[in-house]
């Protein structure tokens, strides 16, 4: 059974960093896609970030050149570095993995992501 748990979130002021990681358990070979995703107050879930099987990563627009993704494959974790935190950046981030589909190339669309963490709250002051 496949388990996600997201943990780093806290609250920054603009300008700041924080580091968010993603334990994924229970998949047998690394064979799956991992993104983050987040969820602003009163808005729909949007996609941030996503990585595949060979490490490869793509990102939002709006964190271009601000997040950046890394993972630790022993120890099944992805990492998300987000650095020159924005008052807009504030929201429940969320950790999500499945399956690599045939393409090879993750997308950070929700619905490609069947298995999600609970969330860890970002929050950033101006």
């Amino acid at each position: 059974q496949v388990h996600v748990a997201e943990s780093g979130g806290g609250s920054v002021q603009a300008g700041g960093s924080l580091r968010l990681a993603c334990v994924v358990s229970g998949y047998t070979y690394r064979n799956y896609f991992v993104g983050w995703f987040r969820q602003p107050p009163g808005k729909e879930r949007e996609g941030v970030a996503c990585v595949d099987t060979h490490g490869g990563t793509r990102y939002a627009d709006s964190v271009k050149g601000r997040f950046t993704m890394s993972q630790d494959i022993a120890k099944n974790t992805v990492y998300l570095q987000m650095n020159s935190l924005q008052p807009e950046d504030t929201a429940m981030y969320y950790c999500a993995a499945d399956l690599a589909q045939m393409t090879g190339v993750c997308r950070t669309r929700v619905t490609d992501f069947g298995h999600w963490g609970q969330g860890t709250q970002v929050t950033v002051s101006s």
